[in-house]
């Protein structure tokens, strides 16, 4: 039988929420006593959702962040990713879509309470798990430990992040109300007390005494072992399918104390190329929701109330057995599309919070327009190949052997490794490289002619002939670093020597690629036309404009016979596609970045093969599910 309501239950439903207490008193505060958090001397239950900004077009804030509020959330967990503002060392970007002083300022204008999430690292599915790729440039670096090194760059990250906090606490008049520390460190193989206590105090001294600093781990004993310590306050995750009281009493058993937190209750899932695209009901997100809510527990839904997308290099990978990155669409199957549309899901978790509590007044804002611009047709630009003078102006560097993406300095994006053959090779031998050492796609040229793909954790030889002094190439893929588990030092490109049966091949050129610099200075649209070759294999540029009826709504791109590569609009990245692993077919293209009035052009870098016409499709909605 089920027990009575607890007392905060009985408080909520009440609506005893509503303190006196003047705007001077203001406080967020643990009570041990009531098994409650208390705001302004109150009682207080928090149901919030996550929402990733650096996920979201910036003129898109506004409208997300209202729909998540009119869904009944009195709260919004953010992530702050490292990664995304300290690009290089000591080089930080906060403006534009990184202004995450403008989106907390416009949570709080919405009347939206924060709890923050700045790492040093976030997981998220995002490249490396928001730690900078740069960290791994300094050797012998030991990631997310008391590492000497690690903790001088994660120091001097927090010294410039947590300042542009510390007036937005909501003691201080702002509405964060707590602040997470560093993010399920008990799932890492490190279990490195030191370091969580060397975080705390650095969260104390930027921060103050005053704020309420907690941690998130698994249920499972041996993470909430290693993830949790004395003077951060422990919450848990799980999702639907999970037993609510287990889930609960494995908090208990770290904090017999306290309220009861699900800091990420999980509405869907992601998706990994090449699988199946995940999908949860709305009924069992529902109901695991509502018996939260009964015993009086705080709940955020991550994972995610409002996915949102990876643009350009920001999806990231996990390891389970291989290598799996995820796919740029992050919509997840969450309450709120990836195109910021209201879902049945949604509105099913409106229904359980309307038991709990007053809805706000007036109608959920309608999913934004979308637009079917129909076909495009494209026309090849340049191979790769031919046009290195552009994506490399400063040259190649010669070495050797290969240098890892982390060697040459390139975080995202392309590496062209070119060498020629030293010998003569009339019959089929092996080209191949050493075990775990293609991070991760490798596509092969001999002769400037395509030869074929190698993969990591997949196809990692070919067959070539060739005579001595025929050119060799491999461009390099990064398809993302691993964001979580224990191999977060994911170094990308030719980690070891190509050999042709067996020999190592030596006397390297290696190109770093800047393909992003040039799309967004205009070419190749603003360049000379190039006579290329009709092929239509092997990496090349394809462009193309179309314009808009005087609209410029949201839609989605199809690719249909196309391979893989990557999208740009009006210089835009939107992203990688992989129409022949799938499950994703479409890439979502905010209204924001189109023109009206005026073209907009199209870039398109095709790694393995385009089809015989090349047409684009714009859509006005998404296909998700289509594994091939």
């Amino acid at each position: 039988a089920r027990m009575g309501l607890p007392a905060l239950a009985l408080l909520l439903a009440a609506g005893l929420l509503h303190s006196q207490a003047s705007p001077s008193a203001r406080s967020f505060q643990l009570d041990y006593e009531h098994n409650c958090f208390r705001k302004d001397g109150a009682p207080f239950r928090y149901i919030s959702g996550s929402i990733h900004y650096a996920r979201v077009p910036r003129p898109a804030w506004r409208d997300r962040l209202l729909k998540m509020y009119m869904s009944g959330l009195s709260t919004v967990q953010v992530y702050v990713p490292w990664n995304y503002h300290e690009t290089l060392p000591g080089v930080y970007d906060f403006t534009g879509n990184r202004d995450v002083e403008a989106f907390l300022d416009l949570t709080a204008e919405l009347g939206l309470l924060v709890i923050l999430r700045p790492g040093p690292y976030i997981c998220a599915e995002w490249e490396m798990g928001g730690l900078p790729a740069w960290l791994l440039w300094k050797p012998d670096i030991i990631l997310r430990t008391s590492n000497p090194a690690y903790l001088a760059a994660v120091d001097s990250w927090l010294h410039v992040l947590l300042p542009k906090i510390k007036p937005r606490l909501y003691h201080q008049g702002g509405n964060i109300i707590s602040v997470q520390v560093e993010n399920e460190y008990g799932s890492y193989y490190a279990c490195d007390y030191g370091y969580l206590q060397h975080l705390l105090g650095s969260f104390r001294a930027l921060l103050g005494s005053e704020v309420l600093l907690f941690t998130t781990d698994s249920t499972r004993a041996e993470e909430l072992r290693c993830g949790t310590l004395q003077g951060l306050y422990a919450t848990v995750d799980f999702g639907p399918g999970s037993n609510v009281t287990e889930a609960f009493g494995a908090q208990r058993r770290v904090e017999p104390k306290g309220p009861l937190v699900n800091s990420e209750y999980y509405t869907g899932w992601l998706d990994y190329w090449g699988e199946a695209h995940a999908s949860t009901s709305a009924e069992r997100v529902a109901r695991g929701l509502e018996d939260m809510l009964q015993l009086g527990a705080s709940i955020n839904m991550q994972y995610m109330f409002h996915g949102g997308t990876n643009f350009a290099y920001w999806s990231g990978a996990d390891y389970k057995d291989q290598y799996k990155p995820v796919t740029t669409s992050y919509d997840y199957d969450a309450p709120l599309s990836e195109a910021g549309d209201p879902t049945e899901k949604l509105f099913a978790i409106r229904a359980v919070l309307s038991k709990f509590q007053p809805l706000p007044l007036g109608p959920m804002p309608p999913a934004t327009p979308k637009y079917a611009y129909g076909w495009v047709a494209l026309r090849k630009y340049a191979d790769l190949l031919d046009v290195l003078d552009v994506l490399c102006p400063s040259g190649p560097i010669q070495s050797q052997f290969p240098l890892t993406f982390e060697a040459l300095k390139q975080v995202h994006g392309f590496v062209l490794y070119h060498t020629q053959l030293p010998w003569d090779v009339p019959d089929p031998a092996t080209l191949g490289a050493p075990p775990c050492s293609i991070c991760d796609r490798g596509y092969v040229m001999l002769q400037k002619e395509y030869q074929g793909t190698l993969e990591r954790d997949g196809q990692t030889t070919l067959h070539v002939t060739g005579r001595a002094g025929d050119t060799l190439d491999i461009l390099m893929e990064n398809m993302g670093r691993i964001s979580f588990g224990a191999n977060s030092s994911d170094f990308k490109g030719l980690l070891g020597n190509l050999s042709l049966n067996s020999r190592p091949l030596s006397n390297w050129l290696i190109y770093p690629l800047a393909i992003d610099t040039a799309v967004q200075q205009g070419w190749p649209h603003t360049a000379l036309p190039k006579s290329s070759s009709g092929g239509r294999v092997g990496p090349a540029f394809y462009t193309g404009t179309f314009e808009t009826p005087g609209i410029a709504w949201d839609t989605f791109v199809k690719l249909p016979g196309w391979s893989k590569g990557l999208l740009w609009i009006n210089g835009f990245n939107l992203g990688r596609y992989w129409t022949c692993r799938g499950p994703q077919q479409t890439l979502f293209v905010p209204g924001s970045v189109l023109h009206v009035g005026h073209p907009n052009n199209i870039t398109v870098l095709e790694l393995e093969g385009a089809p015989p016409t090349p047409l684009l499709l714009f859509l006005d909605r998404p296909l998700y599910n289509r594994t091939l």
